[in-house]
């Protein structure tokens, strides 16, 4: 390093002094004191360039042999190197980790965390005891096998009081689980309602089963029971059967899509179709043809007992049953929409019907007979006037004839 230097300092100072040029050793004077020479000058920076370019390839030798091994710019972009060993590094790393000891082979075997210690002593003394008879201990031991430790379940919640209060006197209802859908579908302490058992123990089947919130099973129980069972025996008969239009549906209001949970979603409501007697007579509570005082009785025991009633007349979805239910609302409000037609014509009428003979006669009728029998003969003097005066000659007039001016009237 020492003698390129030397070497390019005097080469520096021989070109300047080829030129006539006195650099007093001074590259600084050098620059300054150049008047002309260009070439000179381009020649000792062309040797200092080189000069350096050597010194560098000098010295980066060893960097450029130690990347000579890896692969070219675009390796490490497209991940094709070769693959780096870390084997070791992991080693390392998972010997540094301490670790437990190794339990003692003496040590008493573990069952789901417990010791079996206090079991080993309790069979020392079972046998100390069992040793005269060896048998019986061997019987008892093969008896008691070793059972798995089973996971704790969950309890049930305790029963309501309405499901206390709904026993198998008064309707067939057992329980199921709760049912939590999307939206706020299903509901809690729900029960299936198969039966209704009437006070004299005979049972009137719900058709299909419906599936029920226990309060409105319970409501439903209660109506069959105190109003519809008498009402059937006032008609000669009992009830047989319930006919179940619909019960639980994770649905919208009608069927609508997008519309607001019905409560059919929440197994709070109950369609019911028809009632069934023993005799084989089906009452159809929208039939027009059933009597009048029939179906009124059923739609005031409804309404006093369930919170929405809808039959015919509230809208065409309810045309051809009865739906129920207890939906809660402000100020215990309540809705009983039901109309009780009457029964249609047998025969419709194609012709008015014909007048009674005890019927007063018609006044406006002779009056206008007398009035058309005076116009008829108001015609005829008028035509018999008219030849008389065709017979009478008409005076003639001495005036001259005057011509009509036209006006031509502008506006």
């Amino acid at each position: 390093m020492v003698i390129v230097s030397r070497m390019i300092r005097q080469n520096a100072s021989v070109l300047a002094c080829d030129h006539g040029i006195d650099m007093n050793c001074s590259a600084e004077k050098a620059s300054r004191k150049w008047a002309s020479g260009a070439f000179g000058r381009t020649a000792a920076a062309m040797v200092t360039v080189a000069a350096g370019l050597l010194l560098l390839g000098l010295l980066c030798d060893p960097a450029f042999a130690a990347k000579a091994s890896r692969s070219g710019p675009w390796g490490d972009l497209f991940g094709i190197h070769p693959p780096r060993l870390r084997g070791t590094v992991h080693r390392a790393q998972r010997a540094a980790v301490p670790l437990p000891r190794p339990r003692p082979a003496d040590a008493p075997k573990t069952e789901s965390g417990k010791t079996e210690t206090g079991k080993a002593e309790a069979g020392k003394t079972e046998a100390g005891k069992a040793a005269p008879g060896q048998p019986a201990a061997e019987e008892a031991a093969k008896e008691k096998p070793e059972k798995p430790a089973e996971q704790a379940t969950p309890q049930p919640p305790p029963p309501s009081a309405c499901r206390l209060a709904l026993t198998e006197a008064i309707a067939i209802a057992p329980s199921i689980p709760d049912i939590r859908g999307a939206g706020g579908c299903g509901g809690e302490d729900l029960v299936r309602l198969e039966a209704i058992v009437l006070p004299d123990k005979r049972q009137v089947s719900v058709k299909p089963a419906a599936i029920l919130r226990c309060a409105m099973a319970s409501a439903l129980a209660d109506w069959i029971r105190s109003d519809i069972a008498p009402l059937a025996v006032r008609l000669g008969s009992t009830i047989s059967d319930l006919d179940n239009f619909d019960s639980f549906e994770c649905r919208g209001r009608n069927r609508i899509a997008g519309a607001r949970l019905s409560e059919h979603g929440r197994a709070n409501a109950l369609d019911v179709r028809a009632l069934k007697l023993v005799n084989g007579r089906s009452i159809s509570l929208t039939d027009r043809t059933v009597p009048r005082d029939v179906r009124e009785a059923v739609l005031h025991s409804a309404c006093a007992r369930f919170s929405t009633v809808l039959g015919p007349g509230s809208d065409w979805y309810h045309e051809d049953h009865i739906h129920l239910d207890l939906m809660e609302r402000r100020n215990n409000y309540r809705i009983c929409q039901w109309d009780v037609w009457d029964p249609l014509p047998q025969k419709a009428p194609l012709s008015p019907a014909e007048r009674p003979e005890e019927a007063p006669p018609r006044e406006v009728a002779a009056k206008s007979d007398a009035a058309a029998g005076k116009s008829s003969a108001a015609p005829a003097k008028s035509d018999a006037a008219k030849p008389e005066a065709d017979a009478k000659p008409k005076p003639a007039t001495n005036q001259p004839a005057t011509k009509k001016r036209r006006h031509n009237w502008r506006f």
